[in-house]
């Protein structure tokens, strides 16, 4: 019996130690990446899509495969007819060789650290410097929320294209809550699809405490401070009614700026109803004045394509293998970390 306790407890190690080793080296080649992304993301490159051609080839391979011949050249004589009576009316009207208004579509899609901001800010600067009064800035933006100072730097990003005077539509087609709706209550114009969920307007903070485990087991833990409330909570001291009292009024305060942001954008709403840490879906969204309409981001390109010439605008970063590798292995575990945060200790608007 002493021997297999024996061997078992050998192998035990064995697995402990090789499960240990994986872990260093997957946060290893994890840190590196993380280390590198910003580096990568200064080199890259604009990918820009002419977003009417794709609709009019979709438009055309559907035809060429239902429409029977003859009929497929009646539509393209009745086509390049009607494309020769609009050039005609626009020199009749001295418009000829003048441009439509422009609809620039850029995409966000929201993680907890609202990392993809850096891509966010270069579509942004890229269109700044060319849009006009004229044109259009369509956001496609999906999150679920975050960290507080991250989505606000997100917001204020999309805050310098209303600054330039451009309009701003954001298209919600999943969710926008919490620091997602922070972000898109800047917009001019929120669309949403019917069962998107929308609102959160809130703040939570979850923090696991393992003190009276460690006591147990006659663990001391020794959080040296200087400053009355550097530390408030803790995950491994004991937590005191003083430091829960400070805790609760700094989400307290939170929660007041995030109401303040979204009352100076979003005139008219009864704050006291949708401030409540809620959330709902689009059609009621819409009753409560969180949102303006009811509809996809797909709907809304197909309305705007005959008046406005649309373009998707999109950062993309070169990154070489070990980098698409190690920023795989972080994402995988992002994608962990994100399951466990709401049992985390970080603060979180929701």
């Amino acid at each position: 019996m002493i021997e297999f306790l024996s061997e078992y407890g050998m192998f035990l190690a064995k697995v402990v130690t090789l499960v240990v080793a994986i872990l260093f080296v997957v946060g290893g080649i994890a840190a590196t990446a993380s280390r590198s992304r910003h580096k990568a993301d200064q080199e890259g490159s604009l990918r820009v899509r002419h977003l009417n051609e794709d609709f009019e080839d979709l438009k055309d391979s559907l035809e060429h495969e239902i429409l029977p011949e003859a009929q497929r050249k009646k539509a393209a004589k009745a086509k390049r007819k009607q494309e020769k009576l609009e050039a005609k009316q626009k020199k009749k009207a001295g418009t000829e060789g003048k441009e439509q208004p422009r609809l620039f579509v850029l995409d966000f899609d929201g993680d907890v650290q609202a990392s993809g901001v850096e891509h966010l800010r270069r579509e942004i600067s890229a269109v700044l410097q060319v849009a006009t009064p004229d044109d259009e800035v369509l956001v496609r933006l999906e999150s679920p929320g975050g960290l507080v100072h991250s989505y606000g730097l997100a917001a204020s990003q999309l805050r310098r294209i209303r600054n330039k005077g451009i309009k701003l539509t954001v298209a919600v087609d999943r969710v926008a809550a919490s620091g997602g709706y922070m972000m898109a209550c800047i917009a001019d114009k929120i669309v949403a699809a019917p069962f998107a969920v929308i609102g959160s307007i809130g703040v939570v903070a979850q923090i696991p405490n393992f003190h009276r485990l460690l006591k147990k087991n006659d663990i001391d833990v020794e959080l040296m401070t200087a400053g009355e409330y550097k530390r408030t909570m803790t995950m491994l001291g004991e937590n005191t009614e003083k430091g829960r009292a400070k805790f609760q009024e700094e989400l307290e305060e939170t929660h007041q700026l995030f109401k303040s942001f979204v009352r100076d954008n979003r005139r008219g709403l009864d704050l006291d109803k949708v401030a409540t840490g809620e959330h709902w879906f689009g059609s009621k969204a819409k009753e409560l004045g969180l949102v303006d309409d009811i509809m996809t981001s797909d709907e809304l390109l197909q309305l705007r394509q005959d008046s406005q010439t649309l373009y998707q605008v999109q950062w993309e970063a070169k990154r070489k293998l070990g980098e698409r590798l190690g920023l795989s292995l972080e994402s995988a575990m992002q994608r962990v970390a994100e399951k466990l945060w709401h049992r985390g200790s970080q603060r979180q608007i929701h």
